[in-house]
């Protein structure tokens, strides 16, 4: 079976998308374990269906790197606005997108008849632990310690729509993660896996961050962890609420507004690499 694609990538954080408006993918998990591994296919953080939707614009679903089906990725929906923009599938710069992590809107920056950049409504950052979900009682799970692989951590506990572990600490860049995020990926506090971001403190206004992402591992970027680094950081009085923070990521930047009320806001580019045709043998 030819499966026509569409190669993008939000500031390194690359998915291969394919419309599905008319039929959805049968085996998606199959069809994204058989895309995604580099340098023996097409290689990708996963695959991204755009499909129709009854409550929104368009639906999102993911599937990651190892098959497992995500609920949402900021980077992947700032992709899925401009495949919706640029293919003229609509004309519209304010849209909504169906995920399993919710509806998120989206408005699309537009130059020159192209998306350049995305600023998406991420909803509101959940904290408490049940609904992350954490194997934990409680009502958040802020700087708390925890052992993972015998060396203790201080934790933050954050949903985006999918559960992450925020870590503030220092020497992110000589952090051996290839070798440490699958212990905190199946740490037995999250029942469902969890993506880790282990973040550096510049300023009040700027974070250095390194994300590994459940079922893909290392990632250059991760919109959803973005969010939760910006909301763990105003919960920890490392950053300011209603204020821009610049998260800096192995491939770029984005910036996230976290409100008084948890409501989370994030701006970045998406990008079209190349078209292709996969052969698809089950």
């Amino acid at each position: 079976m030819e499966i026509r694609f569409t190669k993008m990538h939000g500031i390194g954080n690359d998915y291969i998308y394919v419309n599905c408006m008319e039929n959805e993918l049968e085996n998606p998990s199959d069809i994204a374990v058989k895309m995604s591994p580099r340098h023996f296919s097409v290689g990708s953080d996963g695959l991204i269906m755009i499909c129709r939707s009854t409550v929104a614009d368009a639906k999102m679903r993911m599937f990651n790197a190892d098959g497992s089906e995500g609920k949402m990725c900021g980077n992947g929906i700032r992709c899925v606005g401009k495949y919706l923009y640029d293919y003229g599938i609509t004309d519209k710069t304010e849209i909504s997108v169906e995920t399993l992590g919710g509806i998120k809107h989206l408005s699309l920056n537009v130059k020159n008849g192209r998306v350049e950049s995305v600023k998406v409504d991420m909803g509101c950052a959940v904290i408490k632990p049940e609904l992350i979900p954490m194997s934990v009682q409680g009502e958040s799970f802020i700087s708390q310690p925890v052992e993972v692989n015998g060396r203790m951590w201080s934790m933050t506990g954050v949903s985006m729509g999918n559960p992450h572990a925020v870590i503030f600490t220092e020497g992110i860049k000589e952090l051996d993660l290839e070798k440490e995020g699958g212990y905190f990926e199946n740490h037995p506090l999250f029942p469902e896996r969890v993506n880790t971001e282990f973040v550096e403190v510049v300023s009040r206004n700027e974070l250095n961050m390194r994300v590994w992402e459940r079922g893909s591992g290392e990632s250059y970027a991760c919109g959803t962890g973005a969010c939760a680094t910006v909301t763990a950081a105003v919960l920890n009085g490392i950053c300011d609420y209603d204020t821009p923070v610049k998260v800096n990521l192995t491939g770029g930047q984005l910036s996230v507004i976290c409100t008084k009320d948890l409501r989370v806001y994030m701006t970045g580019t998406a990008t079209k690499v190349y078209e292709g045709v996969y052969e698809y043998a089950d």
